[in-house]
C-alpha cells in the first residue's frame, strides 16, 4: 500500500506568529501538491534559548492560538499533520517539547513529550541544558492511523536505540524523527544514525528537520531524510526551507523484517497505543 506524504523542513525563529505564517504556507503548498500526511520539524513554532523571552511566547496547549490556526488548516485540506515539536507551556510552569498528530478533522489525536533531554557541551564550546526548562516525557507512543503505525520520537532521542526498537516491536511501521540537530554532530552523525534505525528496526524513519541559521544563534544541520526498511534513503532535502513528497509501501516493511527476524522482546520502555 502506497501513500502521499510530505515533510516540510524550516528554519523557525523567535516569533510564534511568523513561524505560523510559513507553516500554513508550505502546509498549502503540501497540500496543493497531494498530500495527504505532512510532518514537520522540532519545535516547529519557536526557537529561543533565552528563558524570559520564552516563556513570554508560549502558552498552555488549549490557550495556543496559533495551534488553533494550524488545525483549521487540517479540516480544511482534509489532511494529516505531525507537528514534529510544538512547544508548550505546562500547568507546572515547566515546559514540554510536545509531538502533536493532528487527524483530518483538526483533532489531536496522539501527544508524545521528548523523553531524552539535550544536555551536552560540545567541542565548538556550544552549551546545552534543555533540562533545565522543559519537562522530560514518561511514555513512548505507537499511534494507530490510515496510513500505518506511527511510531514518535524527537531528535535527541535518536541517540538511544532501544526506544527505536520498542516502538518497532509494538507496531510502528513509520518512526518519526523530527529534528533541530545542530551543524556539528549533524555533518558526523545524522545520516548514520537514522539509517542505523531504520534498519535495526525494519521500520521507514521519517526525519524534518530545522535548517540554517536561526535567530536564537544556533545553527542547524537541515538534510531532512526519508530511508526505506533496509536503511535506503529514498527523499532528503539538504538545504533551504521547503517540503519533499515520498511515497510509503508498507510492504516493505513486512519484507524487510522477514529477511532479517532481529526484532524481539527486550522492552525497556513503556509504550501506549492509547489516542489523547
Amino acid at each position: 500500500m502506497k501513500s502521499k506524504f510530505s515533510l516540510i523542513q524550516l528554519n523557525t525563529g523567535t516569533n510564534p506568529e511568523e513561524s505560523c505564517s510559513v507553516l500554513k504556507d508550505q502546509i498549502l503548498q503540501a497540500s496543493d501538491s497531494g498530500a495527504e500526511f505532512i510532518s514537520t520539524p522540532e519545535t516547529t513554532n519557536i526557537m529561543e534559548l533565552r528563558n524570559n523571552e520564552l516563556f513570554k511566547n508560549i502558552t498552555l496547549e488549549d490557550d495556543d492560538e496559533y495551534l488553533e490556526q494550524i488545525k483549521e488548516v487540517t479540516k480544511k485540506r482534509n489532511i494529516w499533520l505531525l507537528l514534529g515539536s510544538w512547544v508548550v507551556l505546562n500547568q507546572n510552569g515547566k515546559v514540554s517539547n510536545r509531538s502533536l498528530l493532528i487527524d483530518n478533522t483538526g483533532v489531536i489525536r496522539y501527544r508524545y513529550n521528548k523523553i531524552h533531554l539535550f544536555d551536552v557541551d560540545l567541542p565548538s564550546g556550544e552549551r546545552y541544558r534543555e533540562s533545565k526548562t522543559y519537562e522530560s516525557g514518561k511514555e513512548a507512543i505507537v499511534g494507530a492511523t490510515p496510513f500505518g503505525n506511527i511510531g514518535f520520537s524527537i531528535c535527541y532521542d535518536l541517540r538511544f536505540p532501544y526506544l527505536y526498537r520498542d516502538l518497532a516491536q509494538s507496531g510502528a511501521d513509520i518512526i518519526f524523527v523530527p529534528s533541530a540537530f545542530t551543524f556539528e554532530t549533524g555533518k558526523v552523525h545524522w545520516h548514520n544514525l537514522l539509517c542505523a534505525r531504520a534498519i535495526e528496526t525494519g521500520s521507514y524513519i521519517v526525519a524534518p528537520a530545522q535548517y540554517g541559521k536561526h535567530e536564537n544563534g544556533r545553527e542547524t544541520y537541515g538534510h531532512s531524510l526519508v530511508i526505506n526498511p533496509w536503511g535506503e534513503i529514498i527523499a532528503q532535502k539538504e538545504e533551504g526551507v521547503g517540503f519533499i513528497n515520498f511515497d510509503i509501501n508498507l510492504d516493505e516493511v513486512k519484507q524487510a523484517r522477514i529477511k532479517i527476524p532481529s526484532i524481539h522482546k527486550d522492552s525497556k520502555y513503556s509504550i501506549t497505543s492509547e489516542e489523547s
